[in-house]
């Protein structure tokens, strides 16, 4: 059974910085697509960050030079490194991936249950 478990989630003060972390565990074969997504309170879940299998990385704008998405292959881990953050940033954030299992053909679509960053004085 795929997982996918979000760490690094906190309070911090504005300006200051976090890293989240998105562990996919079980029989993994490839994984084709990953994502950072967050939902603040009242609004829509949105795109954050994503980064493909050849690593191209796209940003939403509201982040473009403030947050930082990586992978490490090898661990099937992926990195959100966040700086100067604003109470804006506030939100449950979440990891997707579309990842292939062993034995099967067909990629799937996987979802972490989300950690929350609070940026606040």
């Amino acid at each position: 059974q795929v997982q996918l478990v979000e760490s690094g989630g906190g309070l911090v003060q504005p300006g200051g910085s976090l890293r989240l972390s998105c562990e996919a565990s079980g029989r993994i074969s490839r994984i084709d697509y990953m994502g950072w997504y967050r939902q603040a309170p009242g609004k829509e879940r949105e795109l954050v960050a994503n980064i493909i299998s050849d690593g191209t990385t796209n940003y939403a704008d509201s982040v473009k030079g403030r947050f930082t998405i990586s992978r490490d292959n090898a661990k099937n881990t992926f990195l959100l490194e966040m700086k100067n953050l604003n109470p804006e940033d506030t939100a449950v954030y979440y990891c997707n991936a579309v990842l292939r299992v062993v034995g099967y053909i067909s990629a799937k679509d996987y979802w972490g249950k989300g950690t929350l960053v609070t940026v606040s004085s």
